[in-house]
């Protein structure tokens, strides 16, 4: 087998007979130096003419076929990958050694129609990115109609009591993601507030029961809460004059005071 890459990320490899490691450490023999890629992103395990794909960290994005890969997955000639941001399509040894001639296409046709315009398309315009519970760290692509629920056969598979089977219905928008519960026991939630259907945007929280997502899209970053205000430090309370004036009035006072016992002749 052997992969392509046709934004020209990497030169094609032909997949031999053991462990190809893909990543951006210098011990891979597929280095991708593009955003979102880890040190060793992916495996590809080949045994007998078999191929599957190993992914060593579930913060790791691997797409095949529009699908996160969070398990080991087999994959054949004519399958879309992609790392990250990186798309490559998987082909058979004799398809890629046998040339040919591209069909003419029509006069003013785009450019736009070719291989490359296809991985593309593939990639995961949303994902979500559990920040609590079992789904921690972890990712997961949003592409086309999407089931979210306990029930193994959910596009995305959550165990845990607090799920229902078929907890809600995600649907990729052009600007974010409807969220449809499905009936659940403990609720559907978008940044804390209950729903039986709405969009989440990106950068908003999608919550059910206890279990927590952030809608993330390529190549977004989670904002960093803004450093809260240094308060500045009071300044020094001006010396009062109190003190100074009680002294002049006690002493007015006591000058009052001897004047009248004079006057009252007890001098």
């Amino acid at each position: 087998m052997k992969l392509i890459f046709p934004n020209g990320e990497h030169e094609p490899v032909n997949l031999s007979e053991g462990i190809t490691a893909i990543g951006t450490g210098a011990e891979c023999l597929v280095v991708l130096a593009a955003p979102g890629i880890a040190l060793r992103h992916a495996e590809v395990h080949l045994r007998n003419g078999q191929a599957l794909i190993r992914v060593p960290d579930p913060r790791n994005v691997v797409v095949l076929n529009g699908r996160q890969v969070t398990t080991d997955v087999t994959i054949k000639p004519g399958d879309l990958l992609l790392f990250a941001k990186v798309g490559c399509q998987v082909l058979a040894p004799d398809r890629v050694a046998a040339p040919t001639t591209p069909a003419p296409r029509p006069a003013g046709a785009s450019d736009d129609n070719d291989g490359r315009t296809r991985i593309r398309q593939a990639l995961p315009k949303f994902m979500l990115r559990g920040v609590s519970g079992s789904t921690f760290g972890k990712t997961f692509a949003l592409v086309g109609s999407m089931t979210i629920g306990r029930q193994a056969d959910c596009d995305i598979s959550i165990p845990g009591d607090e799920i229902s089977r078929h907890h809600a219905k995600l649907q990729v928008l052009p600007d974010g993601v409807m969220v449809e519960d499905m009936g659940s026991a403990n609720g559907t939630f978008i940044n804390d507030k209950r729903v039986h259907s709405g969009v989440l945007k990106p950068g908003e929280e999608l919550r059910l029961d206890t279990v927590r997502f952030l809608l993330m899209s390529p190549g977004m970053e989670v904002a960093k809460p803004a450093p809260a205000p240094v308060a500045a430090a009071p300044e020094p309370a001006a010396k009062s004059n109190t003190g100074l004036w009680i002294g002049v009035l006690v002493a007015a006072l006591a000058i009052a005071a001897a004047g009248a016992t004079k006057v009252l002749g007890y001098w």
